[in-house]
């Protein structure tokens, strides 16, 4: 047993809570949603425990390095921070049909890590630039907002198909899904969390750029986007903070926003740069 191997099951484990939660709401069966929380509480100590086991393997191999530095690595740590906010909004609000919505995202990002034929599971040591604590703050704060803001993806999306204000929607299917403004404060305060992130994300990189290289910021592809989605996000919160903008336009702004997280977070990684694993 390795923690590709943890990692592999773990994906399923992700792949049932979806499901469950998607039958609790697609068929009305509320009781679902109990072993629903349960399995992605399962999913989160099997990502936690292939995370680590990955860690140890590392330095078994004589390469002593934390797990965040390819694209497999980083699926890995998306997908348990996803995880792990869903829960913790869960148990605040009490809205497990989020789940339908959340938990999905969780089991892509670590099947793609798992089963994409272009994404490497080997475990290779770093370039000598890159050892730095300055790694780990980055890759972990960057990870955390991209997550916030896929779950705030999550919620626009539930923002757009819910009908009415007050959760009694003529559809059955619709009616289960929490009152708009509910969805849109949560949605707002997704975005908030992860803007911080971000920003200690860019921050940080800004930081182990010039100790690495000399420079805080050189305009590499994913740098340029980062600073992008940092622009949409910061003009998504002046526009809700200081313009007032509720709603239907803060939520599609969301779901903008997260797509302009996915064009950094892949998109970018195939352009030749600092930041390029596209192959890893």
């Amino acid at each position: 047993m390795n923690s590709s191997w943890i990692l592999s099951v773990t994906t399923f484990i992700y792949g049932l809570a979806a499901l469950l939660y998607l039958a609790a709401w697609v068929f009305h069966r509320e009781g679902l949603n109990r072993p629903a929380t349960w399995v992605v509480g399962l999913g989160v100590a099997g990502n936690t425990a292939g995370f680590a086991l990955r860690w140890v393997e590392s330095y078994r191999m004589g390469i002593g390095r934390i797990p965040l530095s390819n694209l497999y690595e980083s699926l890995v740590f998306f997908s348990l921070m996803i995880a792990v906010i869903y829960l913790v909004v869960e148990h605040k609000y009490r809205q497990p049909t989020i789940g339908a919505f959340a938990l999905p995202l969780a089991t892509l990002s670590l099947a793609y890590a798992s089963l994409a034929p272009n994404v490497s599971d080997r475990i290779q040591p770093l370039l000598p630039a890159l050892k730095s604590n300055w790694l780990t703050v980055h890759v972990i704060t960057c990870f955390i907002g991209y997550a916030a803001f896929a779950i705030a993806f999550g919620l626009g999306a539930m923002y757009l198909l819910k009908r009415d204000d007050n959760g009694t929607g003529t559809a059955a299917l619709l009616s289960a899904i929490p009152p708009r403004r509910v969805l849109d404060e949560l949605g707002h305060q997704m975005v908030l969390f992860g803007f911080l992130f971000l920003s200690a994300g860019i921050l940080s990189g800004a930081v182990w750029a010039n100790s690495a290289w000399g420079r805080y910021w050189g305009w590499d592809p994913k740098e340029t986007w980062s600073l992008i989605t940092w622009f949409v996000y910061a003009t998504l919160l002046h526009a809700r903070l200081m313009r007032g903008w509720r709603g239907k336009r803060i939520a599609v702004f969301s779901m903008v926003g997260f797509a302009a997280v996915m064009v950094t977070y892949f998109g970018v990684n195939y352009l030749p740069g600092l930041h390029s694993y596209g192959a890893g």
